[in-house]
């Protein structure tokens, strides 16, 4: 199959993943125009659904992976339906078609086009030749991929950087701790300075929050523990290369066949395209919206959104098969994380609506964890809870949970509570790289690697490095910056 026809099957799988979440527009909308479910009201049963989605997304591919792998489509299927068809059923079509609307038309689309076009954009960017994995070499291209992740996203500097990592190290005895602090940092933390960077951050841009905010004000949560893993994976690695040097030379099954360099780099102002798609639509105010179901859509809002579609576009057109085949690039992560994150953010809409509601609300014990006495914000309490629940579930819904039940206004939370903000952000996407699911990169990681022969930890052996080197980095960010 051409990687045209793959890509066309890619965007229908892309356009039918939009199914679940809009499921229930073709009821009345005008009766909910303007309108949301009372959270108050809601029981907690309404959330199962969405426990039951992440924890399938948890679970499920550990102990049924083959079932997994064919059937997560249904999977998702599953809980959208076990949400919407109960929903309809009490609420109402109009309801149910407005809140749908709601989340499809300003979050999930939006969402799922930026991962799609950072992905196929990045997956057209090859680096050719051998590196030799020396400590210096391995901690720059670390280095390299955690500045690059804020710019390309978390999965673009992963799937660009991964192969040449592992090519470098294939003569190396002991390069497991090399791609567990690629995960660490490439796949998770060094996304943290822009909404480019990781799903949690855009989605937050999409609610408000300014582009350059985060780069503001996690630069030096993310500058301090990518410096405290840098230096810890040199002396580390400097310690097994040492123990390497005392054996006889393995030999290395990439030879010095071709000479370092960048091959399809036509892509890489399509990349700066998308930057620019992304800046226009915050800083562009025309004023224009339009009225989709009851929903409120910018007009530079579906600008960008066509924008990046355009550009994915043209980096299918014009980037030679060869360079994709080279990169293992095919189209089931996207089709994976479009199917899986319909069913996400169409179960997560009475959870949402249950923490706007506060105090008055199911969670209100929840509520009660991150609030002091005299109702005001626990930042320390925000970051950890978020962050570990996003390490074992996912870190973009969690970041949405933990954003609303903060306010969800993003304009007050960028002026009054900035370091509830902060300790949202950071824990999201820091602690992601707590498991191997706690961020899309880290499972896509995990399988390049085993594909290429790294003797993998399994997935509480991966809990034990992470234990060992970012729990500690995390617990002196919340003594810094969090108390």
């Amino acid at each position: 199959m051409t990687t045209t026809k793959a890509a066309a099957r890619a965007l229908a799988c892309l356009a039918a993943s939009c199914a679940p979440a809009l499921l229930a527009m073709g009821g009345p909308a005008h009766a909910a125009e303007g309108m949301g479910i009372d959270g108050a009201s809601l029981p907690l049963l309404w959330g199962l659904p969405f426990v039951g989605m992440l924890l399938s997304i948890a679970i499920i591919p550990l102990i049924a992976g083959a079932f997994w792998h064919h059937h997560y489509g249904k999977v998702a299927l599953f809980w959208a339906l076990a949400f919407l068809v109960p929903f309809v059923t009490t609420h109402g079509a109009g309801l149910a078609t407005y809140e749908v609307a709601h989340a499809a038309l300003l979050e999930y689309i939006p969402f799922i086009i930026l991962l799609f076009a950072l992905f196929t954009i990045s997956g057209g960017i090859l680096l050719t030749g051998n590196l030799h994995g020396s400590p210096g070499v391995n901690t720059a291209l670390l280095a390299i991929g955690t500045v690059l992740a804020s710019l390309i996203g978390t999965t673009g500097a992963s799937m660009v950087l991964i192969r040449p990592l592992l090519r470098a190290n294939d003569d190396r005895r002991h390069n497991v701790h090399t791609v567990v602090f690629f995960i660490f940092l490439v796949s998770n933390i060094g996304g943290s300075l822009t909404p480019l960077g990781d799903p949690p951050l855009f989605l937050g841009f999409l609610k408000g929050v300014d582009f350059f905010w985060t780069t503001q004000h996690l630069f030096h949560d993310t500058a301090l523990v990518a410096a405290l893993l840098l230096g810890t994976f040199y002396l580390l690695d400097r310690y097994f290369y040492s123990r390497e040097e005392k054996l006889p030379r393995k030999p290395d099954p990439t030879p010095d066949t071709e000479r370092l360099g960048l091959r399809g780099l036509r892509n890489l102002p399509l990349l700066a395209g998308v930057i620019a798609a992304i800046l226009m639509s915050a800083l562009w105010k025309p004023g224009i919206e339009f009225n989709i179901l009851g929903t409120h859509v910018p007009l530079p809002s579906i600008a960008r959104d066509l924008s990046l579609l355009v550009l994915a576009g043209i980096s299918i057109a014009i980037t030679p098969a060869f360079i994709r085949e080279r990169n293992g690039f095919d189209w089931e992560p996207i089709r994976e994380v479009a199917k899986l994150f319909a069913a996400i953010f169409l179960t997560i809409i009475p959870v949402i609506a249950i923490l706007r509601a506060g105090s008055a609300g199911a969670l209100s014990p929840l509520v009660a964890l991150v609030t002091d006495a005299a109702g005001g914000p626990v930042n320390a309490g925000y970051f950890w809870m978020t962050g570990l629940l996003s390490g074992f579930l996912d870190n973009a819904p969690t970041y949405l949970v933990f954003f609303n039940l903060a306010g969800g206004d993003a304009q007050e939370l960028m002026t009054r509570l900035p370091v509830t903000l902060e300790a949202i952000s950071a824990g999201a996407v820091f602690m992601g790289a707590l498991t191997y699911i706690g961020n899309a990169p880290n499972f896509m990681v995990l399988a390049i690697a085993k594909g290429r022969g790294v003797a993998m930890p399994s997935f509480f052996g991966y809990m034990a490095w992470s234990g060992v080197f970012l729990l500690p980095c995390f617990a002196l960010l919340t003594w810094l910056y969090f108390l």
